[in-house]
């Protein structure tokens, strides 16, 4: 019976033959995976073309602003400095009922902003790079003044002189902190002893930028403020 079926089924037709689709091999399966993966792996010469071409743009358009922001930065820890500098001589003064001077210059050799605080009388013994505390790179600095000798504003317009017509510049507080013989200027005004930090105009040039910083001492008092830009000119 069973021999009889099977001889019918063998005279079907093929085409009436359903064939159940044979299963992809693992072989086939990896093949197209991995043909999917390498295509969209990575980026083409064009994008990363692209890609550059932005990110040198966008430097470009915020480098200015970085330098900029720097430079402040640094004037304003040289102007922090220079007046921790002036209240420390006073504070001595005080303290110790002595006249005490605070001095700065320019270092020729390191081209650095240097500072000494010392008794009057004993003179200057050692100077210090300023602000070398709170790491301030005072070397890309200009120091101006418009000092032409200890606590005395010169004659000419009380300008800023870079660098000061009276090196070393000294400011001399006596033993009660005060500076009863300083001469500040004239006017209804007087410009008061300033001195300044500034970033120069261009690189290696000795004329000051717009961006400077000072501190002011004003009154006979010893009182003192901070400045900025063109009130430090």
């Amino acid at each position: 019976m069973h021999s009889a079926a099977l001889l019918r089924l063998n005279k079907i037709p093929k085409q009436f033959v359903v064939e159940t689709p044979r299963k992809q091999s693992v072989a086939n399966r990896f093949r197209y995976t991995s043909a999917y993966f390498h295509k969209d792996a990575g980026f083409s010469l064009i994008e990363l073309i692209v890609v550059i071409l932005l990110v040198g743009i966008l430097s470009a358009i915020a480098a200015p602003g970085w330098v900029a922001f720097v430079n402040r930065q640094k004037v304003n820890k040289a102007n922090d400095a220079v007046l921790a500098a002036l209240q420390e001589a006073q504070r001595q003064a005080k303290n110790k009922k002595l006249s005490y001077s605070v001095s700065f210059q320019k270092n020729t050799t390191t081209q650095k902003v240097e500072v000494a605080i010392y008794r009057t009388d004993a003179g200057i013994s050692t100077w210090k790079p300023l602000g070398a505390d709170v790491d301030v790179s005072s070397d890309k600095l200009l120091l101006g003044a418009n000092l032409s000798s200890e606590n005395t504003v010169n004659s000419t317009n009380s300008a800023v002189q870079y660098p000061p017509s009276s090196t070393p510049t000294k400011i001399t507080f006596d033993y009660m902190g005060a500076l009863p013989t300083a001469n500040f200027g004239t006017g209804t005004e007087p410009p008061g002893l300033k001195i300044v930090v500034a970033v120069p105009s261009s690189a290696n040039s000795t004329s000051a930028s717009s961006l400077k910083r000072c501190v002011i001492v004003k009154t006979l008092l010893g009182s003192m403020l901070t400045a900025k830009d063109n009130e430090c000119s």
